[in-house]
């Protein structure tokens, strides 16, 4: 029989910054200074999840 059985391999995924193929150690980004540029859109607030405007926070 056979002892090494390949793994099927998943389509390379692009980074979601640059467009070049991620690397394992940075994942989902392909350089530490991809990552780096996705978590200071996320300090800047240049990402936002939106919410609804007629919600009232319950303090009690």
């Amino acid at each position: 029989m056979d002892d090494q059985v390949e793994k099927p391999t998943a389509p390379q995924k692009a980074c979601p910054i640059c467009g070049k193929p991620q690397s394992e150690a940075t994942r989902p980004f392909c350089s530490s200074r991809c990552r780096d540029v996705d978590l200071n859109r996320w300090l800047k607030g240049t990402y936002v999840i939106p919410g609804r405007d007629d919600e009232v926070d319950d303090v009690e």
